[in-house]
């Protein structure tokens, strides 16, 4: 059986009756719900109302392996709960630290982290080139800059790299979407605009899939090569997500404008901040889920494999390079 995510906005409970999971919350005619959520098909929760779990739904939840990713209203990721890990192998754990602590093994894969972040970008561009001859001299200059990359010797380096190249790929925009959608500069915490309350809700998105996968592998999700490790969040997921994002977030970015689906009505603007309101939210989760189930045909396997696999691939192949079985080569958009 296909199991699935499932993306809650309302505010609510999540409580067990028997062997059943509900979602108990008020609609809009302040009528109350029970919505059964089949264990069976869930396979992760991603909470964006303010939920409340009982403990004998939260304990079902994480025999059956279900992550829940917590966001609070400005779609950023808050925390998750997560079960306990039942992938674990001591041999794969001494090598993700020993490729940590050794720095020129970090700064090899940190390299290749970087390298796929910025060529998923480059296609991403090329893409729109062909009706926006303006976009030639952007892609060179990236292209410039993931030459830089090899010659660099530490992750400062690369990450002062990375981020100059976003900052130019995240200007590009202007370029292709309309001016409503003005791209002036990177604002996160609070995004100011629409632009950026887009950025931020999907970006989080990618990070809280990325961590999913990486708890269905034997990997470390606290142990990372490109970012710190720091207490309190899950650096591997920020590396891994690096690579993801042109494909996830930033493509459903586009879909959504270019397609004229969302507009001003779809946010909540303040003062000092905009964010997505409810129904932009769910507009955008559910392109978001579209995307992560859209399936291609893999080059190497030889069989259709969904997006949300292909990050699942990628822990793979890390696992394969900490294990000195093949050198780790990050995934790059082929269509």
């Amino acid at each position: 059986m296909t199991k699935v995510n499932f993306f809650i906005l309302k505010n609510g409970i999540i409580q067990r009756k028997h062997n059943t999971i509900y979602f108990i919350y008020k609609n809009e005619k302040n009528e109350i719900v029970n919505k059964i959520l089949p264990i069976e098909k869930i396979y992760s929760i991603y909470a964006h109302g303010r939920i409340t779990i009982k403990s004998g739904a939260l304990s079902y939840l994480m025999q059956h392996g279900v992550p829940i990713h917590f966001f609070n209203k400005f779609g950023f990721y808050e925390g998750s709960f997560w079960p306990r890990e039942t992938l674990v192998s001591g041999e794969l754990l001494v090598k993700q630290v020993e490729h940590y602590l050794n720095y020129e093994k970090r700064l090899e894969l940190a390299k290749e982290f970087v390298k796929g972040s910025l060529k998923n970008i480059l296609v991403n561009l090329q893409y729109y080139q062909g009706s926006h001859n303006e976009l030639l001299e952007t892609i060179n200059e990236i292209k410039n800059n993931i030459l830089l990359l090899d010659k660099q010797n530490s992750i400062q380096q690369l990450m002062a790299i990375e981020g100059n190249t976003r900052e130019i790929y995240y200007n590009s925009w202007n370029k292709f979407l309309p001016e409503k959608f003005r791209f002036e500069k990177r604002s996160r915490r609070p995004p100011e605009n629409m632009i950026n309350a887009l950025l931020s809700f999907g970006n989080s998105l990618v990070y809280s899939v990325c961590l999913t996968e990486i708890y269905n592998t034997q990997l470390n999700p606290t142990i990372s090569y490109l970012h710190e490790p720091f207490e309190r969040r899950f650096s591997l997921s920020l590396d891994l997500a690096e690579i993801f994002k042109p494909l996830l977030s930033d493509r459903v970015i586009f879909k959504l404008i270019n397609q004229d689906r969302i507009d001003e009505s779809y946010f909540q603007k303040e003062t000092n901040y905009c964010i997505l309101n409810e129904k932009g939210k769910r507009l955008f989760l559910q392109s978001f889920d579209e995307k992560l189930k859209t399936t291609i045909k893999h080059r190497i396997l030889k069989r259709k494999v969904s997006y949300q696999r292909l990050i699942r691939l990628e822990c793979y192949k890390i696992i394969k390079h900490l294990l000195g079985l093949k050198k780790y080569k990050p995934f790059v958009i082929w269509w």
